[in-house]
This record gives C-alpha cells, sequence and structure tokens, in this order.
C-alpha cells in the first residue's frame, strides 16, 4: 500500500471537509479509490495504485488552492473541483489553477472562477481578443461566462454598455399566431439572458441598467443598422442566425467594442435548407488573429453530473 500525508493549517481542513466530514471523505475514497484518514491537520492518503494516489493528492491540492485563494467551498465547488481532477486523470494539467482567474461581478455573486482548462483559454481569450466564438453543449458556462466578463468589464470602466442578444427563432412556433404586443411574444426567447443577468447583479440594480439602456437585451433583428462603440455585446444562441444575419450582426461592431458569440452547433432550430451562420462564420474567419474560437465537450458540463452523461451519450450516436 502507497500512501503520502498532507499537513494542513486547520481552517484548509473545515474547509474542505465543511459539512458532512464523512461523506467528503467517502466521496473522496470512493471516486479516486483511495484510503483517507483524518487526524487533526493531518491527511494520510493511501492507495495501491500510484496514478491514483497522485491523482487524489491533485484533487486536494486543488481544493486547498481554492480556499486560500480566498473562495469559500460550497458542496457544489467541491464535487466540481474532484470531477474535474477525475476527468483530467491522464492529462498533464491537472495542476492548473484554474480558480487564479477570478471574474468579479459585483456584491450579489461576489466572484466567478472558469473550472476547467477550455473555460479557462475562454476567459484569457476574452480578456485579450476583440472577437470570441465559444462553441459547445450547454451547461459548458459559455454564455454565464461572457456575461460575467461583460458586467465586471463594465464596473471597472472599460465599457460603458453591454449589449445582449438572441436570435427570436420560432422553434416550430409562429410568433405571428402568439397572443400578446410584439414586446411580449419576443421576451420568452431573451428570458435566459435576464436569467444570468439577475443571478449576478442585486435586482434593483440590474433594473436601473436596464431601464438606462446601460445593459440593453434585443433580438438579434434589432441590430440591423447600428454601430456599437464602446460595448460588451453577447450573442447569445447563435446557432439559430442564418449566414446572413451572422455577417450583419459581426457589421455592427464598432471601435473600443468586444463580442462574444455563443451557440450549440447540434441544437440549430434553422430549417434543413438554411446554413447555420455560427457554422460558416467559424469555417471563415478562423485564421484571423483578433478572432478565437474555443469549443467546448462535454468534459466542460458544470451543471448536474447526470447532464454531462446525456450529452456524452449524445455524442456518441452522433459519431
Amino acid at each position: 500500500m502507497l500512501s503520502k500525508e498532507l499537513h494542513l493549517d486547520s481552517s484548509s481542513v473545515n474547509a474542505i471537509l465543511a459539512g458532512d466530514i464523512v461523506r467528503n471523505i467517502s466521496t473522496l475514497e470512493q471516486k479516486f479509490d483511495v484510503k483517507i484518514l483524518s487526524r487533526g491537520t493531518l491527511l494520510r492518503i493511501s492507495s495501491k495504485n500510484q496514478d491514483k494516489l497522485d491523482i487524489a493528492l491533485v484533487a486536494l491540492k486543488n481544493l486547498i488552492k481554492f480556499h486560500e485563494s480566498g473562495h469559500h467551498i460550497k458542496q457544489k465547488d467541491f464535487e466540481i473541483i474532484i470531477s474535474n481532477s477525475l476527468k483530467n486523470l491522464n492529462e498533464s494539467n491537472t495542476d492548473k489553477d484554474f480558480h487564479m482567474e477570478t471574474i468579479k461581478v459585483g456584491k450579489k455573486n461576489g466572484s466567478i472562477i472558469p473550472r476547467t482548462q477550455n473555460q479557462y483559454s475562454y476567459v484569457r481569450d476574452i480578456q485579450s481578443k476583440e472577437i470570441v466564438f465559444g462553441i459547445g453543449p450547454a451547461g459548458t458556462g459559455k454564455t454565464y461566462l461572457a456575461m460575467a466578463l461583460a458586467i465586471s468589464a463594465f464596473l471597472d470602466g472599460k465599457h460603458t454598455r453591454i449589449i445582449l442578444t438572441r436570435p427570436a427563432m420560432e422553434a416550430g412556433e409562429n410568433l405571428g399566431f402568439l397572443p400578446g404586443t410584439l414586446e411580449e411574444k419576443i421576451k420568452p426567447y431573451l428570458r435566459p439572458l435576464y436569467d444570468a443577468l439577475y443571478d449576478m447583479l442585486e435586482f434593483d440594480e440590474a433594473n436601473r441598467l436596464l431601464e438606462n439602456n446601460i445593459i440593453e437585451v434585443a433580438p438579434l433583428a434589432f441590430m440591423r443598422g447600428r454601430t456599437l462603440n464602446n460595448s460588451f455585446i453577447i450573442l447569445d444562441e447563435a446557432q439559430n442566425t442564418t449566414v446572413e444575419q451572422m455577417m450583419m450582426f459581426l457589421t455592427r461592431i464598432g471601435f473600443e467594442s468586444k463580442c462574444v458569440i455563443t451557440g450549440d452547433p447540434s441544437q440549430t432550430d434553422l430549417p434543413h435548407n438554411k446554413r447555420s451562420g455560427l457554422n460558416h462564420a467559424c469555417s471563415i474567419l478562423k485564421n484571423i488573429d483578433e478572432i478565437s474560437i474555443i469549443k467546448f465537450n462535454s468534459k466542460d458540463v458544470v451543471r448536474n453530473p447526470l447532464i454531462e452523461k446525456i450529452i456524452t451519450a449524445y455524442e456518441q450516436d452522433k459519431k
């Protein structure tokens, strides 16, 4: 039996094993096939397999670094960090300090951090590039991280407004037959953007910014004819844009602006005879230095672990 010891301060022990200590130790033991003995500030990790012992140590060290960087370890954080360590068992970047890239978004949510290598690259590219495409399945943080960076940039005075848009794709329903005014018909399509916004800002603050048009949430069609200067612009659900709509949108970007375009090519609601503007744009713009394309996969899902399994099953079926 191989073993290694970690000597921690009391706050780190309490942070890592907070809540149900027995359950957390049991989870670590089960996930990494190790035995963990906790005595005061000493953790002894044992295993018959050197690789499993090493990856369990990486997971524990990542939990410690997460705590030492000033973050409170919630149960969700605990599960995500050990899950990412397990997924990266055979990769060289298992000890990457993703949590060191902190996005401050105000009082309500404090700060947000990338959880995976692709999320980390996505955040860094958004900070350094003018246009970034985030492509991949639901739950990979494409829109959420973009929204966090938009709010952070606005609070830091880097941009004077935030513009959030998505195509009002009918998805089998005809808007003309739905009840209500045009605004009432369109608003449900924009609801996910509002949800992310209210998750990061206090309700009154978000409403004040919306009422003053500092934050604008609008369907893609409303972008036509405009020039968007000094703005942080997010186009969500871009797989539902046509080639013509995507070109129209990209040519709206003005001076001192940053643009993030997100979408999942496998979830398009376009008619079969219409090519997705997202796929087309990625194919013809990939060699432009100022543009970055980040592709997410099921390993980047940070929702319920069941979602990752569902996505993986669909990916395998597609292949």
